[in-house]
């Protein structure tokens, strides 16, 4: 698989077929070995291209930050490094605000949006992540994980204990995989060291304007998804666990020309748990948007 030199690190994706780029962004922990279900299905009618974020899967672990904003750097010096040009971006978790974020910055590169399990504006408390009526636990455990810096009780859950790994990604996947499988989830976050990513992204999620710099970046692209015609796809499911039904009816009533589709079930990685139907999903909705005729339901 191709890897590609970007500010002397090594940042590996996957390239299959041919035409106007579909551009997968993959949050956290995660990498772009979770559309190894979909990318088949979709790589005849598009080029279907998915990087893993720097630290993330098989691109190399310099010693950066990790920051949104870095990975923000990252992401744009890739897009452009690959020349991709009327992009439709497939996104979750952390590739959401990422991509929202380019999108806002580059509205004329972005031909289509597909989003789930994704951070489509600032979360105002506590008790709206990652919805009202979400598992308190993981709400709970996900404050920890925000809690100090180096060596502090965030860094021993995720770094020195690897909580993130063993204690959500089974759920968050919503359906058993094969040892192999899980070793492609578990293999970039072997080794300590390699955990930083992991344990840095849960910091910059934008809950009760903390952090400020991050809260700002999503509000703008929040006001620009509100403000844009560009072509909408949001995927999601009763069961899933970022984005519940209150996000999917905001979504309704403030984003245009925006299509909604729901699963039969899947609680974060639809693209694990109902490939299929998810890559119909975007399939269906793609061609009504290049053949011109797309509609809002």
């Amino acid at each position: 698989m191709p890897k590609i030199d970007l500010y002397g690190s090594q940042m590996h994706y996957v390239d299959e077929g041919s035409g106007d780029p579909l551009l997968f962004l993959h949050g956290n922990p995660s990498s772009s070995f979770s559309w190894r279900k979909v990318i088949p299905r979709l790589s005849g009618m598009a080029r279907c291209i998915a990087p893993d974020h720097m630290g993330f899967g098989r691109s190399d672990k310099p010693k950066i930050s990790y920051s949104f904003f870095n990975l923000s750097d990252y992401l744009e010096a890739f897009i452009e490094r690959l020349n991709l040009r009327n992009i439709t971006l497939v996104i979750q978790d952390w590739g959401s605000p990422l991509g929202f974020d380019y999108f806002a910055r580059h509205l004329s590169n972005v031909s289509g949006i597909v989003y789930f399990e994704a951070i489509v504006k600032p979360f105002a408390s506590w008790d709206d992540f990652p919805a009202k009526d979400a598992n308190p636990q993981s709400r709970q455990l996900f404050r920890e994980f925000r809690t100090g810096d180096e060596n502090g009780p965030g860094w021993k859950l995720i770094v020195e204990q690897n909580m993130f790994i063993k204690a959500l990604l089974p759920n968050l996947l919503g359906v058993p995989l094969s040892p192999q499988e899980m070793a492609e989830y578990e293999k970039p976050f072997e080794r300590p060291e390699w955990r930083v990513p992991m344990w840095r992204l849960p910091k910059d999620i934008p809950i009760e304007n903390n952090p400020p710099d991050v809260a700002v970046t999503v509000q703008r692209y929040t006001d620009a998804l509100r403000a844009s015609d560009t072509p909408k796809l949001l995927i999601y499911s009763r069961t899933g666990i970022t984005l519940r039904q209150d996000a999917v009816e905001w979504s309704r009533s403030n984003l245009r020309n925006l299509t909604v589709r729901e699963l039969s079930g899947g609680n974060h990685f639809f693209q694990e748990s109902h490939p299929i139907e998810f890559a119909e999903a975007i399939r269906d909705w793609y061609q009504r948007v290049h053949q011109g005729v797309h509609r809002a339901p």
